[in-house]
């Protein structure tokens, strides 16, 4: 685990020679086909040299959930114990590995009469209103859920109107525990400085290997919008802004290492907080941190 830019695939690469192991991609971002410049996704020689599991497995018109993500990563892990390799999970989306290793509450079954009833409603008086609506039943998941995100707007809805309880009460029970031993490794750097710059070349790298025009093919499309959880990963939503013409290059680049610094911030906040972690750091050599990793399997 660890934020973005920390190196993570490095170290990753290292352990899938040193552990005789497979990748599972733990990342939003990555599960999405023609999103690869801005999501940072391996490279095809990469790729050749430690394949990873569940990348580029969706369009990104279509939505992806934890639970989806826990359902499939069980399965590869599985799989790849069958082969008697080692499953290595990596990425640094955070709610994902809490769904695969805590469980999935048991949620109601979606309802498509109540959905597209509060679908009319959303034509008839916007997003805004119900997520109104939604703070006035589950002020929690209203606090957590953006105003623009009607796809969760109206699942948390749909959730208490079918069954009288919120989505937040319904989360509070726990669903069914990872079934392995596990270890689990953060990687980070010591001083955020250092983190905040690796954040910004990144994303100077990105541009110039494509980045707007990446997204300027994906604007093509007819079934694609600005407030699809493809669309709202960071860096892609900041540039839709600006080839929408409402901020300018400069302004998107500040918001888009903004926000990536922004989501590192979420995701380090998240794993202080994590139980039975070790950390390692991103300033030491490779090769250290690969035998700080080695050392504790043993």
């Amino acid at each position: 685990m660890g934020p973005t830019a920390s190196g993570k695939t490095a170290l990753a690469f290292d352990l899938v020679r040193e552990l005789n192991a497979e990748i599972i991609s733990v990342d939003s971002a990555l599960i999405y086909r023609g999103m690869d410049i801005g999501t940072a996704k391996p490279t095809p020689e990469e790729l050749a040299i430690a394949p990873h599991r569940l990348i580029d497995i969706l369009d990104p018109a279509q939505a992806y959930s934890a639970a989806d993500f826990r359902t499939d990563a069980l399965a590869h892990i599985a799989q790849i114990q069958q082969k008697g390799k080692v499953p290595l999970l990596v990425g640094g989306t955070m709610l994902y590995f809490k769904a695969l290793l805590e469980g999935i509450s048991p949620l109601p079954e979606a309802d498509p009469e109540i959905r597209a009833k509060l679908e009319q409603q959303a034509a008839a008086q916007g997003w805004q209103a119900l997520h109104q609506q939604l703070a006035e039943v589950d002020p929690v998941s209203a606090a957590r859920i953006h105003p623009n995100d009607p796809q969760r707007i109206n699942r948390a809805l749909e959730v208490y109107l079918a069954s009288g309880r919120s989505l937040t009460d319904w989360t509070t029970e726990k669903g069914e525990a990872f079934p392995y031993p596990v270890k689990q490794f953060a990687i980070a750097p010591t001083d955020r400085a250092v983190l905040h710059q690796r954040i910004e070349m990144r994303f100077m790298q990105m541009l110039a290997q494509g980045f707007e025009l990446e997204v300027q093919q994906l604007k093509q499309r007819n079934d694609l919008h600005a407030d699809l959880p493809s669309m709202r990963c960071v860096g892609y939503r900041q540039m839709w802004d600006y080839l929408d013409g409402l901020v300018s290059y400069d302004e998107m680049v500040y918001r888009g290492v903004a926000a990536t610094r922004q989501l590192a911030k979420r995701q380090l906040t998240w794993l202080r907080s994590w139980q039975e972690l070790n950390w390692l750091k991103s300033e030491v050599s490779p090769e250290e941190n690969l035998q700080a990793v080695l050392s504790s399997l043993r």
